[in-house]
């Protein structure tokens, strides 16, 4: 069966929301809400503003990990100071999952190119998962989704390097780049898996510009904006939105976005995680106003 894929071309906090309840999934006990909470510098992230509504009907708490790459999130201390400087503290809960070790060790004995996932320790204090993603381009990954966020985003500083490395942390930024994308796949499966089920997906395609959220200096989104997607299918969720930009034929930045995605063959990471299992590339867009 096809999973299903809802979509409005409205992007509105609310419209988050609503499309959110059509999920009808009950996201139980304790719930981590994974998002990006922006580079310092960078202009295209999506704001606590724009996410308060679902977060705040869920009630959950709002989680990161440190990166693994110089800026202001890659230690404890300053990626705090850039949840007070962005305004996460100000609205919400927040866990930074990897701020203290040892890191929380995942087996993926499935895994093509990683075997083991090292990811924040806090992780183990929730029972569900909401992950709400900023589709646009990435420098390394091609695109930035929900695949992305259940891997790098919930892989410690450490596990971020590992993960980029294909297991070698010391190649981060010279491994084979297909094997760090079937490495991000590798971890998502870990993340499914260990959830059992309770997540959900949202993915916003505002502001997409050919950088990620990461970037201090981002180029300016060049495409407009096309929607809101909801899924219980990070797959599915993330071949819906790739499947959205190359539909956008008239838009002039499109030809621009797909370089990025394309030149990173950004859509392996898709098709690696669909062949473990993580789920389907087979969807039903459900178009709502």
């Amino acid at each position: 069966m096809k999973s299903k894929v809802y979509f409005s071309r409205t992007i509105t906090p609310e419209k988050v929301l609503e499309l959110y309840k059509l999920l009808g999934k009950e996201l139980t006990g304790k719930v981590a809400i994974k998002l990006h909470s922006g580079e310092v510098g960078n202009q295209n992230f999506l704001k606590p503003d724009f996410w308060k509504p679902v977060i705040d009907f869920i009630g959950g708490t709002v989680t990161e990990c440190n990166t693994a790459y110089n800026g202001e999130r890659n230690t404890t201390e300053k990626h705090l100071k850039t949840f007070i400087k962005h305004g996460w503290s100000r609205y919400f809960n927040v866990d930074l999952m990897d701020a203290e070790g040892p890191d929380l060790v995942l087996d993926i004995p499935e895994g093509k190119v990683i075997k083991k996932n090292y990811v924040g320790k806090n992780l183990a204090n929730y029972d569900s998962l909401l992950v709400l993603s900023h589709f646009k381009g990435h420098p390394m990954g091609g695109y930035g989704g929900a695949l992305k966020q259940l891997s790098i985003g919930i892989a410690s500083s450490y596990g971020k390097a590992y993960m980029h490395g294909a297991g070698v942390p010391a190649d981060i930024w010279t491994a084979d780049h297909d094997s760090f994308l079937e490495a991000m796949a590798d971890g998502a499966l870990s993340i499914v898996k260990y959830f059992k089920g309770n997540a959900a997906y949202v993915n916003v395609m505002k502001n997409m510009s050919v950088d990620c959220d990461c970037c201090a200096k981002a180029e300016d989104p060049c495409m407009k904006d096309i929607g809101i997607l909801v899924s219980l299918d990070p797959v599915a969720i993330d071949q819906a939105c790739l499947d959205l930009v190359y539909a956008a034929t008239d838009d002039p930045g499109q030809k621009h976005l797909l370089k990025r995605i394309e030149s990173r063959n950004g859509v392996h990471t898709i098709e690696a995680a669909a062949a473990l299992g993580v789920g389907s590339r087979e969807y039903e867009l459900i178009e709502l106003k």
